[in-house]
């Protein structure tokens, strides 16, 4: 950020730049969030299950299911689109209800054990 000369930007709008954090406290960090941009297929997961809206700044996404839920938007990398997108999930706009995809219930190993049981 410093190489682009945008700290003095950065500082000003209130962003604050981390370090990497361990998993779980980055989890803690955007669990309270209001809003999510990534380009991480995981994090669109993550955001999906907690039901934080979630923009994805890439013009595709190998996890359809976070869009078909409805809190994953695919925006690209128009800066236009994203602040439009940003804006209207921050004010609280969706397209639709968001709901957890059934097989994500948390019961995964379960359902691979009876599988491997043969119950």
């Amino acid at each position: 950020m410093a190489e682009f000369g945008l700290g003095k930007r950065i500082s000003k709008s209130g962003l604050r730049l981390i370090d990497p954090l361990p998993y779980l406290d980055f989890l803690n960090l955007y669990s309270a969030a209001r809003l999510v941009l990534t380009d991480s297929g995981g994090i669109q997961e993550e955001a999906t299950v907690l039901g934080i809206p979630c923009l994805t700044l890439r013009e595709t996404t190998e996890r359809p299911i976070t869009v078909e839920m409805g809190t994953n938007t695919v925006v690209g990398s128009d800066p236009r689109k994203i602040t439009t997108a940003a804006w209207a999930a921050l004010g609280g706009a969706k397209t639709r209800p968001h709901s957890v995809p059934p097989l994500w219930d948390g019961h995964t190993a379960d359902r691979i054990l009876d599988a491997l049981s043969g119950a």
